[in-house]
């Protein structure tokens, strides 16, 4: 499935085209009015299907954008890795998850002392033995009880365990007597969904998703084990799920901004995407117009996990030519981007947005945002957990 190529996106900004301008190239741009109504969009979900909010950050790696997510209900956030943790922390978000097996004892250290300085209602995952075993000895050295999700694999095989399997159920049963930590419930993230192709795909998973956990909940409250929560995350099947019976929170992540993989899912329209990357055409040859944008600004990620609904790498407007057809990016070298120009007359100088397939690591690769407001104001944000990869 590949988005028809129309010019919705490049209208969206059309009547900041000044402020665009003005800026130099490459820039990665937010339109704020774009950004208000996802973080909204999120929120409402939430709130209609009674589920606690918790975004993911690793879209956007900005305590400016997390703060807004709070301001709109979100009930804490999410990330990945330590140090991108440490950042939201310093920043004053209340709580956060850190979504990932940690199994480092400095690592798990360093988050700990943080939380325990500023305040903050941290919660981490395991899904192994070693994993619990470290969790427990450093929250017992430092007096804490750390509240911790079992990750259950629902289908990316990625990380997790096999809720079909009697030894998970000893594992979740190790978790809840390990001194020093709280079973805090299940945790999953159904990101195959974005290989599913379809709107309906998306939704088959989420229901397969919230079927798994629900039945391995069953089973542990069978044993005697509380579920508090169960937290499910992946932009698709938050969006398009329309049942979250006794789901209690989501984490969806790039709803922030979307990217073009969500458009062709079907999850977004293309005046919702939120980040696109400004760049200037510095050459030109009979094929391609080159831009100052390549894979350093752009990524050469075509979409997450297994996604091939788009072709090539990105999705390019011609600044002013809000009616003109889009075009592709098509090869990616560090510096350079090719856009297929198809006999179109972009001269040298002249401008061109493109929305990425994936939205997620174009912002790990700049150090600000260049924010455009409904008027053609310009602000700069910076995204202080980029590069946090420990």
């Amino acid at each position: 499935m590949n988005p028809s190529p129309n010019a919705t996106p490049a209208r969206t900004l059309t009547a900041r085209d000044g402020a665009l301008a003005g800026l130099e190239t490459p820039a990665v741009v937010i339109d704020r009015p774009a950004l208000e109504a996802n973080i909204a969009l999120g929120a409402a979900i939430a709130h209609r299907h009674k589920l606690a909010l918790r975004p993911h950050i690793k879209t956007h790696k900005s305590p400016v954008i997390a703060k807004l997510q709070i301001e709109a209900g979100a009930a804490g956030i999410t990330a990945s890795k330590t140090d991108e943790a440490l950042v939201f922390i310093e920043a004053g978000i209340p709580s956060i998850t850190v979504a990932y097996p940690l199994i480092d004892r400095a690592k798990i250290s360093r988050l700990i002392r943080a939380a325990k300085t500023k305040g903050t209602d941290l919660r981490i995952v395991a899904d192994s033995a070693e994993g619990i075993a470290v969790l427990s000895g450093e929250a017992r050295a430092q007096s804490h009880r750390l509240p911790v999700f079992l990750k259950v694999d629902v289908g990316l095989h990625r990380c997790g365990v096999d809720p079909a399997l009697r030894g998970s159920l000893d594992l979740a049963a190790a978790l809840e007597r390990a001194p020093g930590l709280r079973f805090a419930g299940l945790l999953a993230h159904a990101g195959h969904a974005y290989g599913a192709g379809t709107p309906e795909g998306v939704r088959k998973i989420a229901a397969e998703e919230r079927e798994l956990l629900l039945g391995f909940a069953e089973k542990l409250y069978q044993m005697g084990i509380e579920v508090r929560e169960i937290s499910v995350g992946s932009t698709p099947t938050v969006i398009l799920n329309d049942d979250f019976t006794g789901l209690t929170e989501a984490r969806p992540g790039n709803y922030v901004f979307m990217d073009m993989t969500q458009v062709a899912l079907g999850v977004a329209r293309p005046e919702q995407v939120a980040l696109s990357v400004l760049a200037t055409v510095v050459s030109r040859n009979d094929r391609y117009a080159i831009v100052d944008a390549g894979s350093k600004v752009m990524s050469s990620d075509r979409g997450p996990h297994g996604s091939d609904s788009l072709r090539g790498f990105d999705t390019v407007f011609a600044l002013g030519e809000p009616d003109a057809p889009a075009l592709g990016l098509t090869r990616l070298s560090e510096e350079h981007g090719f856009v297929e120009h198809g006999g179109r007359k972009l001269e040298i100088g002249s401008r061109v947005r493109i929305l990425p397939n994936h939205a997620c690591p174009v912002a790990n690769l700049a150090d600000r945002f260049a924010v455009i407001d409904a008027g053609g104001g310009t602000e700069y944000w910076p995204i202080e957990a980029r590069g946090c990869v420990r």
